[in-house]
């Protein structure tokens, strides 16, 4: 049995506010640790429930947060940048049989902790086949392509309510409560930690391959909070403009739909200026 974890930071135990997961912020290296905790306790679980291999594909801004050395020494990471599938990096070789989200979180345009898709203030919403979409939804429909389950999702409480309608079955665990965008009840570290183990170690039961599940066409539509982000958008072939602040994708599959947003997350993040945005 061989677990991918896709491990986020927003959804981590204990973080609240931008400080506590922007490289270099003054409570970024604080919260390395507890993100850390949380994605090892996934990891101890999948052994505990029989998985042959786990690794970790980070998928967090600079995608170099984790602490190798904090992890349990049979486990393996993925990290750095520039990878063919992000935050699902890995799910396309064909030998994995179940994947994990652990510290997601909800979508742009949603309530919950540090809500966003992909950029954190520049996108206002994205939708999937006209449906609102997370970055859980996103990449839930990547993996299905490839046949992968999706056994287990973490973060805030918002995130875990967001899995149900992409990952029904799977386990879920919230290690805080959201109150605002900056603002949540948390859990500590060892009680999320106990959390995590004990719903990862059942969710290695769910992880049987299945099928690919091929639903396309799809169609990524994202909203910018100007004008101007739009425009920069249509550089990326295919997508256009469907609104003044508002663009459109229509991809055959997932891969090729999730390879277009990112091109327009990229393109997008260069277009914006410090003061006007």
């Amino acid at each position: 049995m061989r677990i991918l974890i896709s491990a986020d930071m927003e959804g981590a135990t204990g973080v609240t506010w931008p400080d506590d997961v922007l490289p270099g912020a003054s409570q970024w290296e604080r919260c390395r640790s507890l993100f850390t905790s949380d994605v090892n306790a996934a990891v101890l679980g999948f052994y505990d429930g029989g998985a042959d291999e786990v690794i970790i594909n980070e998928a967090h801004s600079t995608m170099r947060n984790l602490l190798l050395e904090q992890l349990d020494e049979r486990a393996q990471l993925l990290t750095g940048r520039h990878k063919a599938l992000s935050m699902v990096e890995g799910v396309q070789h064909g030998d994995v049989d179940g994947i994990a989200f652990v510290g997601y979180h909800a979508g742009a345009g949603m309530e919950g902790v540090l809500a966003h898709t992909y950029l954190a203030n520049q996108i206002t919403g994205v939708w999937l086949n006209d449906v609102p979409a997370s970055e859980g939804l996103l990449n839930a429909r990547v993996v299905a392509e490839y046949g992968v389950p999706v056994v287990l999702v973490t973060g805030d409480d918002v995130a875990c309510e967001d899995a149900l309608g992409y990952a029904p079955e799977a386990l879920k665990v919230a290690v805080k409560d959201h109150v605002s965008r900056y603002a949540a009840v948390c859990r500590t570290p060892a009680r999320t930690a106990a959390d995590i183990r004990a719903a990862a170690k059942e969710a290695a039961s769910l992880a049987v391959r299945h099928e690919p599940v091929l639903g396309g066409p799809f169609t990524v539509a994202v909203e910018f909070d100007a004008e101007h982000l739009a425009m920069a958008a249509t550089v990326v072939p295919g997508v256009d403009r469907i609104g003044e602040r508002k663009v459109a994708c229509t991809s055959e599959t997932m891969y090729e739909g999730i390879r277009a947003f990112k091109a327009v997350t990229t393109i997008v993040s260069a277009a914006v200026e410090e003061q006007y945005g």
